[in-house]
């Protein structure tokens, strides 16, 4: 029995690791998960969406600043309004994976992640034309299981340096914007949401606010 407990906690270990990289960079770099871009600026990036008011008022922003950042869309909410997903790309921004459903990857078992996978991938495609291969899970909770997935498939999975907390309902323009931009530098990733269907009701438009602060910064 007890060799049985033991084993199972070792599985329980090492099926949960992975989750441990959204947090500690070391874990994120051991098992060759980037939290950084290379390149000369830091990278945008936006998750959850798309969403009726926020992706647009996001989309507005970035437009008006000439900027590009990378979209990590959720196929449920693609499949909702396609139209607008198209839009994202139409207007140069990358389109990436942020599963169909948004579950936390350590309760999803190996079969549901693939099929979850394949559906988010198909309503991308259908929707923008575009063969994603650019990953974040949700909440930035990889197990073994998605991190092995995601190699199988040739994708690219991508986490984050920096965050606004912007999901929250206390967030405001102000206290994302002095997230994001503290210490922010060349090659790193920025977390912020254009959606509120998985957080506070309306907190989309504190990170449309603070983008009025970040955009000429960076």
């Amino acid at each position: 029995m007890r060799a049985l407990a033991a084993a199972a906690a070792a599985s329980t270990v090492a099926w949960s690791t992975p989750a441990l990289a959204t947090v500690a960079a070391p874990v994120a770099a051991a098992l060759g998960v980037p939290r950084r871009l290379p390149g000369p600026r830091a990278t945008l990036t936006f998750d959850d969406g798309p969403h009726r008011q926020g992706t647009p008022a996001v989309l507005q922003r970035l437009e008006a600043a000439g900027a590009r950042a990378i979209f990590f869309l959720v196929g449920e909410q693609v499949d909702r309004d396609p139209g607008l997903a198209r839009e994202i790309a139409d207007r140069g921004h990358d389109v990436a994976l942020h599963g169909y459903r948004h579950r936390l990857a350590l309760r999803v078992p190996p079969r549901a992640l693939r099929h979850d996978l394949d559906r988010a991938h198909e309503a991308i495609a259908r929707a923008t034309g575009v063969q994603a291969d650019l990953y974040r899970p949700p909440y930035g909770v990889f197990s073994l299981a998605t991190l092995a997935e995601v190699r199988r498939r040739g994708w690219r999975p991508l986490l984050w340096t920096h965050w606004g907390r912007d999901w929250s309902s206390a967030a405001t323009p102000e206290s994302v914007a002095a997230l994001v931009l503290d210490g922010l530098g060349p090659g790193d990733v920025v977390l912020l949401h254009d959606a509120d269907h998985y957080s506070a009701p309306g907190s989309w438009r504190a990170t449309a606010g603070a983008l009025d602060r970040i955009l000429p910064s960076i």
